[in-house]
């Protein structure tokens, strides 16, 4: 009798997310086994007391996920579990807190997607405007964009200082540029009218660039909206729009990608990485740039 395949969900929060949770016993899981207010310093501990107790055959169906809320946590909790491993014992970790890096590598690839239909050369160049910066999924999707070439400005509704920290952490962490900028009611039309890209990533039911701001929106091409609880984090977006025009932009040419056709994206990414843990010959470990990655093959098939 083969032995069950086992995911240990480390997370540093109260709760483990039940998202995660169906995901990973939908990618072909046996157990799936919580462990709630984990610390950077016990991942090793933990770890460890997963890979000793099933023999070298029996850690091949054992897999570690890493959730949480906060980015650069679980960035650090993937770099413990990875040197805690000792060959031949050793298993596959995955980090995707709060679904940030799923979400944000389907919502640049979805953007990528449309820009390079009529645009080529994608998001080198583009100027990315990331509304909702300072959360995780607009960090990372910040960070994605600057990876490919884009000229990117990480706003914050709340404050600039929040939004100069994103970008301080996103030039650490990843050694990208970003330019911090303060997404004030009253000046987002103004940031919006140079955008050719703009993402919201805010949180749900906050409306972010209206009517009013979108109109002066004069060059953008492509407009992504992550969120899927009304009102749309940019006005005139569907949750199930995917390149469908978008009326009131000041450009006249712009498309949009509402936050279920992201989802739809996201979704499938996540199975299949955890699908890969599972089913692949090597432990392996799996971030925002894996995440992006598989996005992209699944924005190009779609």
């Amino acid at each position: 009798m083969e032995k069950p395949h086992i995911l240990h969900l480390f997370t540093p929060a109260a709760q483990a997310s039940p998202f995660d949770v169906n995901m990973a016993y939908d990618a072909g899981f046996d157990a799936v086994v919580p462990y709630t207010g984990v610390s950077t310093a016990g991942v090793a501990a933990l770890t460890q007391d997963a890979i000793f107790s099933r023999g070298p055959k029996g850690v091949r169906r054992t897999g570690i996920f890493i959730g949480g809320r906060d980015v650069d946590v679980a960035l650090d909790m993937l770099d413990v579990a990875r040197r805690a491993m000792v060959p031949p014992f050793e298993v596959s970790v995955f980090a995707d807190p709060s679904g940030a890096f799923t979400t944000a590598g389907a919502v640049v690839a979805a953007v990528e997607r449309h820009l390079k239909r009529t645009h080529p050369g994608g998001l080198s160049g583009r100027r990315v405007l990331v509304l909702g910066g300072t959360g995780p999924v607009g960090l990372v999707a910040a960070a994605l964009c600057a990876q490919e070439g884009a000229r990117v400005e990480l706003a914050s509704h709340t404050s600039l200082g929040r939004a100069q920290a994103a970008a301080e952490l996103v030039r650490a962490r990843y050694g990208l540029s970003v330019a911090p900028v303060f997404a004030a009611s009253a000046n987002a039309g103004s940031l919006a009218a140079g955008a050719e890209v703009v993402i919201s990533a805010a949180k749900a039911g906050a409306e972010v660039l209206p009517a009013a701001a979108l109109a002066q929106a004069k060059a953008l091409l492509v407009a992504a909206d992550v969120n899927a609880v009304p009102p749309a984090g940019i006005a005139g977006i569907g949750v199930m729009d995917d390149g469908v025009a978008l009326p009131g932009a000041g450009s006249g040419r712009a498309v949009g990608i509402g936050a279920l056709a992201i989802g739809n994206i996201k979704y499938q990414c996540e199975r299949l990485l955890f699908e890969s843990m599972r089913t692949g010959d090597r432990a392996v470990y799996l971030d925002f740039r894996d995440a992006f990655a598989k996005a992209r093959e699944l924005a190009a098939a779609s």
